[in-house]
């Protein structure tokens, strides 16, 4: 899966929702305007956390890898598994691995019983690398959530889960 994703700079405004609407009734405003604003800080937080990222020579897809081989208990896992739990396809899971090796960041793995069979091992260069990255990605994450408490945090995470629900929405044949 490739991911475009546009960067609306000029977001409408309410005015221009309002001409939309009259030729769309079905046109609710504050759902669109919502939508679209969510979009918008979407947009910049991936591209600003790519930012924080290149700092250190990585960028989202393989700092993800990394990331999910730090969370299994023997920093293993299959292509397929980190595949599935990045939300990417197979093919597009061994071009990160590809790249990672390269940099010795992880290793395949063998089995010797099948040679088909390879596992995914973050190498302690990844570990340091993580290491180096984390302390800086946590700080700057704290000071970018600094503007909301703990309870409107939570709060955000709620209504995020109610917007994710209406995903399949967007995705329906009519």
């Amino acid at each position: 899966m490739v991911l475009i994703m546009l960067e609306l700079k000029d977001l409408p405004t309410t005015g221009v929702l309002h001409k939309f609407a009259e030729r769309y009734p079905d046109a609710d405003i504050t759902a669109v305007s919502s939508f679209l604003h969510l979009l918008r800080v979407a947009t910049d937080l991936s591209i600003a956390l790519d930012t924080c990222l290149s700092k250190h020579g990585l960028l989202q897809g393989r700092w993800w890898v990394l990331i999910l081989l730090m969370r299994e208990d023997t920093h293993t896992a299959t292509p397929s598994v980190l595949a599935s739990k990045a939300g990417v396809t197979r093919a597009t899971m061994t071009g990160l691995i590809d790249g990672l090796e390269q940099g010795g960041l992880v290793e395949r793995v063998f089995t010797k019983s099948d040679r088909r069979s390879v596992l995914i091992h973050l190498t302690d260069a990844g570990q340091a690398k993580l290491d180096a990255v984390m302390p800086d990605y946590y700080q700057r994450l704290r000071l970018c959530m600094k503007g909301l408490n703990e309870a409107q945090r939570i709060q955000l995470e709620q209504m995020l889960d109610l917007i994710n629900a209406g995903i399949p929405e967007l995705t329906k044949q009519k």
